[in-house]
């Protein structure tokens, strides 16, 4: 080995390690954001559960999409989305149609629950390329309405 190729592989570990760094957290960066995702997604659906009974009770319909339940707040905050958190998640509830089961319109009557957070970019020079350093996430469910029976 020449003594002008020693410092090589070093020089080559220094141009390549932050592209690989990079790399990598945007791929753990993309995960979280898919995981976050799935469990807005599933809040919307707990919401929409619980509206297409009680589709009037915009409060309890918010409470059971926050997750906030007789339960530990262990539980709760074990998830990387804190959905209690009002000023990063928003919660938007649309009835389509009467309070009721049936069709008005030629439109099934349904609830609309969408839950929207703020995910904060974690990867680097990103918010620079998009001009934020939070994307939108809306996690969405649609269920029909129930209860109460149409008169």
């Amino acid at each position: 080995m020449k003594k002008q190729e020693k410092g090589q592989s070093l020089i080559e570990l220094a141009i390549s390690l932050p592209v690989i760094l990079l790399i990598l957290l945007g791929t753990i960066d993309f995960g979280m954001a898919l995981f976050s995702y799935a469990i807005l997604r599933d809040a919307a659906q707990e919401g929409a559960l619980y509206g297409s009974f009680n589709p009037s009770n915009t409060e309890e319909i918010e409470n059971r999409a926050r997750n906030i339940l007789p339960r530990s707040d262990e539980a709760v905050f074990s998830s990387p989305v804190n959905l209690r958190d009002t000023s990063n998640v928003s919660i938007e509830i649309d009835v389509i149609g009467d309070d009721c089961q049936g069709i008005t319109g030629g439109v099934a009557n349904s609830i609309q629950v969408n839950v929207i957070y703020q995910y904060p970019i974690l990867m680097p020079f990103a918010g620079n390329i998009i001009g934020s350093d939070t994307i939108s996430l809306t996690g969405s469910a649609t269920n029909v309405i129930l209860q109460p029976p149409c008169p």
